[in-house]
């Protein structure tokens, strides 16, 4: 039997403390934030405002996100995500205005969202440009052709009598008192988390970001896995378009880039709560769970827009630069 000398156990808390950090970090910091708001704000806690962050802040992020982290999983980064929301949208509003059924209008947005990933697959496996180069000029174009399609950037409204009961259903409806926004949100979380944990395509989806020349000497056909991770990213970033447009009623050009930088941020920060620093589902959506709330807090605290955007920027990088301070420190105590 062996015996820890006090000099063993010191050098091995440290080592164990930085595990935690590593390991807890995010969730450290959703307590922090959760803690100070609740204490700066009197309303932040009502159930109201619960309800709102979750159905006004959480839900078309969480989609948006979900859909970055397939891209980032297979080790690159899709940054039109925006743009397959916007094609989406443009679809579905159009198709309601022609008349067609919501359902025949749904099927054409998620076909337009897929048809951006199919660009995006083009480009980076067909002819091998990288993603983030290949995502970046997608992002510019679809942007153009908006600006093209309505007459400089205009809004599409739909008329207000005019809108389908389904179709309002999908961005207001609830069932059983739950809102389907959010309902479609945690469907897309939990079949994302069946593919990466339960399927082939998942599993080699992450070989590839983890050790793409491995899986490629290993005879697996990883161009086409990548193909089909960007038409993906592509179909899911379009479901929220769906329910963009169903809540607002418009389509607003453009207005999917609102999505892109605080889905990167989530799906990097949901890398922290991996002990290999390797994107993965629940790390995404409570990611996606923290940008909400701070960004719920520093609304309610009156801080000017731009403030807020420094405080989400702030909070991004402390928790990405805590976690690489700390996983270098476990690795090398």
């Amino acid at each position: 039997m062996s015996l820890q000398t006090p000099s063993s156990v010191t050098i091995r808390l440290p080592r164990l403390i930085a595990g935690s950090l590593v390991r807890y970090g995010l969730m450290l910091a959703l307590i922090a934030v959760f803690a100070i708001f609740s204490a700066v704000t009197p309303t932040f806690l009502t159930l109201a405002n619960l309800q709102s962050i979750l159905v006004n802040n959480f839900t078309l992020l969480a989609i948006v996100s979900i859909a970055m982290t397939f891209a980032v999983a297979s080790g690159g980064i899709d940054l039109s995500v925006g743009t397959a929301v916007d094609f989406a949208s443009f679809a579905f509003v159009s198709l309601v205005l022609a008349g067609q059924p919501v359902a025949l209008a749904a099927l054409a947005g998620l076909a337009a969202g897929a048809l951006v990933g199919a660009f995006n697959a083009l480009l980076i496996s067909g002819i091998g440009v990288s993603p983030f180069l290949a995502t970046l000029g997608t992002l510019f174009i679809g942007r153009s052709i908006q600006q093209l399609l309505t007459n400089g950037g205009n809004p599409v409204y739909l008329p207000p009598n005019g809108v389908p009961e389904a179709f309002r259903f999908l961005g207001h409806g609830t069932i059983a008192g739950f809102p389907v926004p959010l309902a479609v949100a945690i469907i897309v979380i939990a079949a994302a988390t069946v593919v990466f944990a339960r399927t082939r395509f998942g599993r080699v989806i992450l070989s590839i970001g983890i050790q793409p020349g491995v899986v490629r000497y290993s005879g697996i056909a990883s161009r086409t896995h990548i193909a089909a991770t960007f038409i993906l990213v592509g179909l899911i970033a379009a479901a929220a378009g769906l329910i963009l447009t169903a809540t607002v009623t418009t389509y607003i050009p453009s207005s999917g880039n609102a999505f892109l930088l605080n889905a990167i941020g989530a799906t990097f920060i949901g890398t922290t709560l991996s002990p290999l620093g390797r994107p993965n589902v629940g790390g995404t959506a409570l990611g996606v769970l923290l940008l909400s709330i701070v960004a719920n807090g520093l609304l309610l605290t009156d801080l000017n827009f731009y403030w807020q955007q420094v405080g989400t920027g702030t909070l991004i990088f402390a928790v990405l630069a805590l976690s690489f301070i700390n996983r270098k420190a476990a690795a090398g105590a």
